[in-house]
């Protein structure tokens, strides 16, 4: 793959949306009761929200294609909601995923270099991110980019509060 990377813009809101939707369904409907799957995605994940977050600027979004095939994509944010950064010059990863049949060819490395050369230029210095404890796929990417453990909070899925790690690299 000849993976390209570019800034989203608010006409890409819908794209965003049903992207972040598919992926984190296909990531994880597996591993989730349908229930909690649906209650998640009628609720938190709805296409409207997420459609709002790029629409309203909350956070950059980055688009991952292959040619002009849309294969994943990110979302940074600058604000720093999670008490144990708060006052760090941080730079969050809220979301990072490929669709599925682009994973493991390339798209998760070019839009994690594309984070952290962001971080970079905004003079960021650590950048950090949260994922499933029961993710070892997505634990073992991150820890490869130079991400340690440093804490956990809960990630509720429906009525299953779930933990995710808390990982972060110095910039």
């Amino acid at each position: 793959m000849d993976i390209h990377i570019r800034k989203a813009s608010a006409a890409d809101a819908e794209l965003i949306a049903d992207l972040s939707r598919s992926t984190f369904y296909d990531a994880f409907a597996k591993d989730n009761t349908k229930e909690n799957m649906d209650a998640f995605m009628n609720t938190v994940f709805t296409k409207e929200a997420l459609m709002q977050q790029v629409i309203t600027g909350d956070g950059i979004f980055l688009l991952a294609y292959d040619g002009d095939t849309v294969t994943g994509y990110a979302r940074l944010r600058e604000e720093n909601e999670e008490e144990i950064m708060k006052g760090e010059n941080a730079f969050e990863i809220a979301r990072i995923y490929a669709v599925q049949s682009a994973i493991g060819k390339g798209v998760g490395p070019a839009l994690m270099k594309a984070c952290i050369e962001m971080a970079l230029d905004m003079k960021k210095s650590i950048i950090w991110l949260g994922v499933w404890e029961k993710n070892p796929r997505a634990i073992a990417f991150y820890q490869k980019w130079g991400f340690e453990k440093f804490g956990e909070h809960i990630f509720p899925i429906g009525d299953d509060p779930q933990t995710d790690w808390l990982m972060k690299k110095a910039l």
